[in-house]
């Protein structure tokens, strides 16, 4: 039986409305301090699904321990940023959007790990 694509279904879902409803709420929730900014909000938004289109199409893993085919919105989301201050470290000095990356992989650890190892 073919296992079904989380990142797939993940990749459709950019595509609505509520892509960016969810990476509001996760920014507001967990303090990011660009939570109010509507552009780095929308960029997040498209690097996620571009994130999840490699996932797909690409086979291309961001995550450690998540299959391509098993990597969802959040972790996407989550990646994207990660990625941003790994690359820039002078664009986070206080440590602000890293306490975000933090919060958020520990309050939804579930987002980073095998599907299987929560049945």
């Amino acid at each position: 039986m073919k296992r079904h694509s989380i990142a797939l279904e993940s990749h459709r879902f950019t595509g609505l409305f509520e892509a960016e409803l969810l990476t509001r709420l996760m920014l507001w929730k967990w303090e990011h301090p660009l939570a109010a900014d509507d552009e780095f909000v929308s960029h997040l938004v498209e690097e996620a699904a571009e994130v999840l289109r490699k996932c797909v199409q690409e086979n291309e893993r961001f995550l450690e321990d998540v299959e391509p085919c098993d990597t969802n919105f959040v972790a996407a989301v989550w990646y994207v940023e990660c990625a941003a201050i790994s690359a820039a470290p002078d664009i986070d000095p206080e440590g602000h959007r890293q306490a975000w990356l933090d919060a958020v992989r520990r309050a939804l650890p579930s987002c980073f790990c095998d599907p299987e190892d929560l049945q």
